[in-house]
């Protein structure tokens, strides 16, 4: 039986959008775009983290948050608030018409914590987390069969178990690395899923101590996040939350109580051309104010700002019309309550914070060391 020849087709010249068309029949997807048009990687939404000063350190040149149709990573150390700050992500990103799907590996989440940091309970999928590689099939599973945008956030990656850990002996050398691999797979698997339908993952670490015989490593970087350096690459944000030095980090009430952390952010990771910048808040976690209380530190975020003049414990607002307007720290959040006074300083806050680090007007330190020191 004579074997037929395959009609072969005589090949011509293609211009970049005939390959365009073919490279996107053949994954029956969109993947070959013209950069000439809209840029597919860029990040056209962020997801509010309830600290202006925090949002607008995360990309140079705009007011920002956690990055939608990426993947993230808040760490801290214990009660830094991470918790908190991503339960008032979850709210943020809820009124934004996003669904949230919140994975709990610590059995710690409060529903009336959540609707304190103002999520919508009733519209939240909590799943418990039983494993990593159920956290990743599941995201995967849910990624394919909803065409709504999804905030995925994952707390924390540190205490979920691989199946290995669950089945095994309680000896972590028996499955040592495990985790990373697992890891690497997974997100290598949901980096084009997450960014093609706008979702977002948040992953939720633990800062560890890093102990090592090397002290001048073990200055340089005291931490380290549990997941492996491939997990590191996934992420296109990394927020590190800790303790400022040389200040109490707990906040207590009147009766001694303890209310709140006072915590320093870090970018510890920015593919927005924000690495390494700094800024401080409160968080508050228990009592009847129950927030991200940045607006107190806002003050120190302008503090070099040519249109604030300070004279003792006074201070002097210059408005555009050329009047003054004076306070004092005491009064300053009172002050915030008056339109005028603080969209005046919101204004200063862009100036200072978002466009004189994108120009490189000042040195550089007051953007990377606000106390003054090397810290992680």
């Amino acid at each position: 039986m004579a074997r037929t020849k395959a009609k072969k087709q005589k090949a011509g010249k293609l211009s970049i959008a005939d390959m365009r068309k073919i490279v996107n029949k053949k994954a029956g997807i969109t993947v070959a775009h013209d950069l000439g048009g809209s840029n597919p990687t860029e990040v056209k939404e962020w997801i509010p983290t309830g600290s202006r000063w925090l949002n607008s350190i995360i990309c140079r040149g705009k007011y920002a948050g956690i990055p939608i149709g990426k993947i993230s990573e808040i760490a801290g150390l214990s009660a830094s608030g991470k918790s908190y700050m991503a339960a008032q992500i979850a709210g943020n990103a809820q009124k934004m018409g996003i669904d949230v799907v919140y994975f709990d590996s610590e059995s710690a989440v409060d529903p009336d914590f959540l609707a304190n940091a103002g999520c919508d309970v009733e519209n939240l999928l909590y799943i418990q987390a039983q494993s990593v590689e159920f956290v990743l099939e599941t995201i995967e599973e849910l990624l394919a069969g909803n065409e709504n945008r999804m905030l995925f956030i994952w707390d924390s990656l540190a205490m979920t178990p691989a199946i290995t850990d669950i089945e095994g002996d309680f000896n972590p050398l028996s499955s040592m690395a495990v985790k990373p691999r697992i890891l690497s797979k997974g997100f290598a698997k949901l980096v084009v899923p997450i960014a093609n339908s706008q979702s977002t993952l948040l992953i939720l670490n633990q800062l560890k101590t890093n102990i090592t015989s090397n002290i001048a490593e073990a200055r340089l970087e005291p931490y380290f996040t549990p997941g492996g350096k491939a997990a590191i690459y996934a992420y296109s944000l990394r927020i590190w939350l800790t303790a400022r030095r040389g200040k109490a980090s707990f906040i207590y009430d009147d009766k001694g109580f303890r209310v709140g952390t006072e915590v320093k952010a870090k970018i510890k990771k920015s593919r927005f051309g924000s690495d390494a910048r700094e800024c401080t808040f409160k968080i508050m976690w228990a009592g009847e104010d129950v927030k991200i209380q940045d607006e107190e530190s806002w003050l120190e975020a302008i503090k070099g700002s040519k249109h604030i003049t300070n004279a003792g414990a006074w201070f002097t607002l210059a408005h555009e019309d050329g009047s003054g307007e004076k306070f004092q720290t005491a009064t300053w959040m009172k002050k915030l309550e008056n339109d005028k006074f603080r969209n005046r300083i919101l204004q200063i806050m862009e100036e200072e914070v978002i466009l004189k680090f994108e120009k490189k007007e000042v040195d550089a330190k007051e953007f990377y060391d606000i106390d003054g020191e090397d810290a992680a």
